[in-house]
């Protein structure tokens, strides 16, 4: 399989244009992944954007490709969007990199009642620049064509007002309903999933009562980090991804 690198610059790329990787991300296709003259390669604006061609020039400050072909992915309807609560240590992070190599397409950090960890001011904004940096790396190793947003962190109350306009599917080992019985309608669906103490009876309550579902993803109580991208699984197989 060719290498595959993003370029955000390139939506207009056609066939015969030579795309150009500078700063790191030319270091890591010339010193990480010793890319050679001659080699295939693949580049992505992350946008549905998809170019096939050769590289024909190799220096850790710029390596040029030639592109030989063009290929436009479209959105993926209906997504698949986690709500991802903040966690302590790096667990979250990882749910958040593990999620996107299965093929979440938004990822909503959210400030639950329980979450050890608090973003606040600067935090938040380093929070997510933080998240989207591992978005972008995991959907490039993913060779997805489609980088997943990273929206800025949420609160309960504003969990409940997209509950209100979208189908959001609550993680709860005591739900009833398994999540693999969920049938798609057509709307986005939307997974929340509670940190490590779990969603709060409250926030249930609240999440519930503005149109939020309850979901069983099993038998057994999985971590915060692991939870979301098993529930992706089970979601991508039903919608006819995998």
């Amino acid at each position: 399989m060719a290498l595959h690198f993003l370029v955000e610059s390139s939506t207009d790329a056609g066939v015969g244009d030579v795309v150009t990787l500078t700063g790191a991300e030319a270091k890591h296709a010339a010193v990480v992944r010793r890319l050679r003259v001659g080699e295939a390669v693949t580049v992505g604006d992350g946008a549905g954007v998809w170019l096939s061609g050769v590289a024909e020039a190799v220096s850790p400050t710029l390596v040029d490709v030639r592109i030989e072909e063009r290929i436009e992915h479209p959105a993926p309807a209906p997504r698949i969007v986690l709500v991802q609560a903040l966690a302590k240590g790096d667990r979250d992070e990882l749910a958040v990199q593990a999620a996107c190599e299965l093929g979440v397409d938004e990822i909503v950090p959210w400030q639950a009642s329980r979450s050890v960890s608090r973003w606040e001011g600067p935090k938040a904004v380093k929070g997510r620049e933080r998240w989207a940096t591992i978005v972008r790396e995991a959907a490039k190793q993913a060779h997805r064509a489609w980088v997943p947003d990273v929206a800025t962190p949420v609160s309960t109350t504003q969990l409940a007002a997209r509950a209100s306009a979208e189908r959001v599917l609550l993680l709860d080992p005591t739900a009833s309903v398994r999540l693999s019985e969920i049938e798609s309608d057509g709307r986005d669906l939307v997974l929340v999933v509670g940190p490590e103490g779990g969603i709060s009876d409250e926030e249930l309550s609240r999440l519930t009562d503005a149109g939020a579902e309850r979901v069983l993803l099993g038998d057994t109580v999985l971590r915060t980090s692991t939870a979301g991208p098993a529930a992706i699984a089970v979601l991508s197989v039903a919608l006819g991804r995998w």
